[in-house]
């Protein structure tokens, strides 16, 4: 099977060699994604939980590249700058996604791009398969 890239301007551009997701036929591997606006190239104001809500709408819009939603999420792993976070995480969490919930791993990290607060990436299956 042969891999492809998905890219949509409507999450921010990779800042380095990667893709914003890459597909191996109904399986979708989305890179981290954290809470910048994809108009402004800033990270959204608020905290981690505006941050989060905002890394998940730009996981959103390159899983909709790829054909999928947020419903076809089997795994997630979540990268907090600080574990006290993680019970506001997992309160806007259980908002965003729909049970049965992913998968999940979450850990705590030394420091994420742009001074971020919180990284999220997922592992996606298209419709059907």
């Amino acid at each position: 099977m042969s891999r492809s890239a998905i890219a949509t301007p409507r999450a921010p551009k990779p800042v380095g060699p990667y893709s914003q997701a890459v597909t191996v036929g109904d399986m979708v591997w989305c890179a981290g994604q954290i809470g910048l606006d994809p108009g402004t190239g800033r990270l959204v104001a608020g905290g981690t939980v505006a941050e989060l809500r905002q890394a998940v709408a730009n996981l959103a819009f390159v899983l909709a590249e790829a054909g999928c939603t947020l419903d076809d999420v089997v795994k997630t792993t979540v990268f907090l700058a600080d574990l006290v976070d993680g019970p506001a995480v997992n309160a806007e969490y259980a908002a965003l996604f729909a049970p049965p919930y992913p998968a999940r791993s979450t850990v705590q990290v030394a420091a994420l791009p742009a001074a971020a607060r919180v990284e999220i990436e997922a592992v996606a299956v298209r419709r059907g398969a």
